[in-house]
């Protein structure tokens, strides 16, 4: 089976092209999601952010995204803590999930390929390129944050067009090309090479 990856920068447009190959009946692993997922329910993981961010981590037993958010994306040595403790987790939860599938690939969609390291697991990356205006843009609007916060956050990923050039395939997501055509071609594409 093949395991393909989808990344992209924040707001290319990655979710999207994962809930195309979803309709495909392609099984979708989301990795930002799990992440999120298990900071909220893994105990140990819990008291590690606790430890690294304090107690306002934490309100009402919710995760304190906002709090996170400003501290990590204004401090890479932060960031780079907080990954260091999920990071492991989502990746084998991914591998885990992937191994009890039954498809003829699977895809995992996550905004830090290259930067986890998880990039190796995978036999083939699709990157979801969307220009730097148009991103901002629709972070603005779906996260309701300042340019200068999604800008932040842009920082703390590799430039755009250096995680593209990492990519085994490209879809352009600019709100000028179709996203199913492109989709469907490498759905082909990868459902005639795992019949080989």
């Amino acid at each position: 089976m093949l395991k393909i990856g989808v990344t992209g920068g924040i707001g290319s447009g990655k979710s999207i092209v994962s809930s195309i190959f979803k309709v495909l009946g392609i099984p979708v692993f989301d990795a930002d999601s799990y992440a999120k997922n298990i900071m909220q329910t893994d105990a140990a993981l819990k008291n590690a952010v606790i430890e690294l961010f304090g107690d306002a981590s934490y309100q009402n037993g919710q995760l304190n995204r906002k709090w996170i958010a400003d501290i990590v994306f204004k401090d890479p040595a932060q960031l780079e803590k907080l990954n260091a403790i999920i990071h492991p987790a989502t990746i084998k939860a991914g591998e885990e999930w992937a191994s009890q599938q039954a498809s003829p690939y699977t895809i995992k969609e996550a905004a830090l390929f290259f930067e986890s390291g998880s990039a190796e697991g995978m036999d083939y990356i699709i990157g979801v390129f969307a220009p730097q205006h148009i991103r901002i843009n629709r972070v603005m609007q779906r996260d309701g944050i300042s340019r200068e916060e999604v800008l932040n956050r842009m920082k703390r990923q590799i430039q755009e067009e250096i995680k593209m050039r990492l990519c085994d395939y490209v879809i352009i997501n600019d709100d000028q090309h179709l996203l199913i055509p492109q989709v469907l071609q490498l759905h082909h594409h990868f459902i005639e090479e795992s019949n080989q």
